[in-house]
């Protein structure tokens, strides 16, 4: 006996019943509801439907038992395989459940195939609904893919000073959707990675050398053997610049009013900023004691009285 041959006949009891009241109806139709199921269930049945069920459900339950098994297996072994490549420990969390939940779906499709359900309706159903999930989160899975390629390529690391989508700071905090700045004035910025892998990069910190650029002008009738000879005194004399590559002193523009020459000290990157600040200064106060000057844009304004003509 089958669940809707009971059905029918529990339909087919009910209007037999509606003359009576109360507990009598209720009496009578489970009586012959039970009747009935003694009539049809019968061992001839029970075992007709042993064979032709039951090797289905156990070959059912053997798939999603053993496919459980092999999931488990799977992503235990890409989560070895990406934590010996460095992956973050967050994308790390993700990514595991992310494979296992979807070769969990793909077992429990496979045991209801064995049952006889019609998977590939089903499958593009699911197969539906993942597109739409996907359009729906298009901009949040870009982030997240853009999250994966900064882990696995590292083009920065926590604790560089980069520059990124327009934005500069040093990398305190590398999600999976987002990366965090804080920038030299104590501002946490924090920028989508779809943003960053889709911009220019600018890591200060990933080399452990950097060059500084100066550019400083002295007047045309200044000696400029000796503004040269000064500024390389003043340069190597400091014990942060590095000797190689050697540090550059020359002269790179004749301007309007000034003659320019590039400083081109090298210096180790945690280094920079101080290092600069202080030649900088270190240049103006020798230029004052020495008498050298350092020219600024001037123009001359003629006055022609008309009438004294």
């Amino acid at each position: 006996m089958t669940v809707s041959d009971v059905v029918a006949f529990a339909f087919q009891a009910v209007p037999q019943a509606q003359g009576e009241s109360g507990d009598a109806v209720t009496d009578g139709f489970l009586d012959s509801l039970w009747a009935d199921v003694k009539d049809r269930v019968t061992p001839e049945a029970v075992l007709g439907f042993a064979q032709t069920w039951g090797p289905k459900i156990v070959a059912a339950l053997a798939i999603l038992l053993i496919g459980r098994w092999v999931a488990r297996f799977v992503t235990s072994v890409a989560v070895r395989a990406a934590r010996r490549a460095g992956t973050d420990a967050t994308l790390l969390s993700f990514l595991s459940n992310l494979i296992y939940m979807l070769l969990l779906t793909a077992v429990c499709i496979a045991a209801l195939g064995q049952l006889g359900v019609n998977t590939t309706s089903l499958s593009a159903v699911l197969a539906a609904a993942g597109f739409a999930v996907g359009m729906a989160m298009q901009g949040s899975l870009g982030n997240l893919a853009a999250g994966a390629m900064l882990v696995m390529f590292k083009p920065f690391k926590v604790g560089d000073y980069v520059e990124v989508s327009g934005a500069g700071g040093t990398v305190t905090e590398i999600h999976i959707f987002h990366t965090v700045l804080l920038t030299p004035n104590n501002v946490r910025v924090i920028i989508p990675n779809g943003n960053i892998t889709g911009n220019t990069i600018q890591n200060f910190s990933a080399e452990k050398r950097r060059r500084i650029d100066l550019v400083i002008g002295c007047g045309y009738n200044d000696d400029l053997p000796a503004v040269k000879q000064f500024l390389l005194e003043t340069i190597t004399s400091d014990s942060r610049v590095l000797q190689d590559p050697k540090p550059v002193v020359a002269v790179s523009e004749l301007g309007d009013s000034s003659v320019n020459f590039v400083v081109r000290p090298w210096v180790a990157s945690a280094d920079f900023w101080a290092t600069k600040f202080d030649l900088t200064e270190r240049i103006k106060l020798g230029f004052d004691e020495r008498g050298f000057t350092i020219p600024f844009p001037s123009r001359d304004v003629f006055l022609h009285n008309s009438d004294a003509a």
